[in-house]
């Protein structure tokens, strides 16, 4: 059984959280850039031990403000950090391809992206390691939706076979489900053209008939579900049953070395605002539409993981469909380099029950 979801607790750190905003707004240019920094010395892979920056007596970790649905945002939110020695450190926004790989040098030390993103970087030398379970797919609150436009013509597979595909990044869910999919069903992924558009931008450049079809993730997919211009074909919950949606929390592996007890508050509070949502959906999108400041009705809800306890079975669906891609070497990454439950207490228990 999940931990219990709290009702909303204080949110006096939201004051907190826009100062450390405003203090960081500077570095989200650095990071957007894909630029290390010298001051506070923070370590690449393989480098010199990080620095890692102090709020009062209390370890910061670095963590990007980005517009999304995200437990981080929520769990400060929440007040879920509070009487914990971890507070979160905003570093500006970061572009959602930028993510993994900057974990990965402990330019930043937790982001949330998708598990093939992971093992390829993980493959690639890269100094981090998954440490909980994030969102799951339903097929009543999937991971990403496909919209076209209603005057397209395009309404089975084979019709995007000379078109033109937006997605968030190369390398994640949106690719490797959709080609897994489309091969399935006969397509010659070969003959289509995708393309990198942010979620929050993917709904106005298929309106605009810049792409053909739009693969979009909540919060923001929900906007094109009302949007008059467009249908939705499927989620990915209708191309693989869900199993490719979780989207779980990386830390680097220096800042896991070092500040286990800070990885482990963390997580638990990831814990907590996840089973939080998935009890409070209607509120969770309320505070999520104040964050993004979009209007409600367009804000798509999330579920997560209870407890946000990690499974092996979304892991090696990745492995394997990297694999086929031949983006990944047979043996080159098992399911057990991956991920690890070792920071979340609840997974103990799950393992005692069975």
């Amino acid at each position: 059984m999940p931990i219990e979801a709290s009702s909303l607790p204080s949110r006096r750190l939201a004051l907190k959280t826009f100062a450390s905003l405003t203090a960081a707004g500077g570095l989200g240019g650095l990071l957007l850039a894909g630029c290390s920094r010298d001051e506070g010395k923070t370590a690449s892979a393989g480098g010199a031990p990080a620095v890692v920056k102090k709020v009062g007596e209390k370890v910061a970790f670095k963590y990007p403000n980005n517009p999304s649905f995200d437990l981080i945002y929520l769990a400060d939110e929440l007040g879920y950090f509070e009487g914990t020695n971890t507070r979160p450190e905003y570093v500006g926004k970061i572009a959602a391809p930028q993510i993994i790989p900057l974990v990965g040098t402990g330019e930043i030390d937790f982001g949330s992206r998708m598990v093939p993103l992971v093992i390829s970087a993980i493959a690639s030398g890269a100094d981090l390691k998954v440490v909980a379970a994030g969102g799951k797919t339903l097929q009543e609150a999937p991971h990403m939706k496909y919209f076209v436009r209603k005057d397209s013509g395009i309404r089975e597979p084979k019709d995007l076979e000379g078109k033109t595909i937006g997605f968030n990044s190369f390398g994640a869910c949106a690719e490797f489900v959709t080609k897994k999919y489309l091969r399935q069903h006969g397509v010659d992924v070969n003959k289509i053209n995708f393309v990198v558009i942010p979620d929050e931008q993917a709904e106005q450049t298929l309106v605009t008939r810049n792409t053909d079809l739009a693969i979009i993730h909540a919060p923001f997919s929900g906007r094109a579900d009302n949007a008059e211009q467009l249908v939705r074909l499927w989620s990915d919950f209708d191309l693989d049953g869900g199993l490719g949606g979780m989207a779980p929390y990386s830390a680097h592996g220096q800042f896991i070395r070092q500040h286990p007890e800070a990885v482990r508050d963390v997580v638990v509070a990831l814990a907590k605002a996840g089973n939080w949502v998935n009890a409070n959906t209607e509120e969770a999108r309320k505070l999520v539409a104040k964050r993004i400041n979009m209007d409600l009705k367009n804000v798509d809800r999330y579920a997560y993981v209870d407890d946000l306890v990690v499974t092996e079975p979304p892991i090696q669906y990745y492995i394997d469909i990297l694999q086929s891609e031949g983006k990944l070497a047979s043996g080159k990454v098992a399911v057990k380099d991956v991920y690890t439950n070792e920071f979340n207490p609840f997974a103990n228990k799950i393992a005692t029950k069975a």
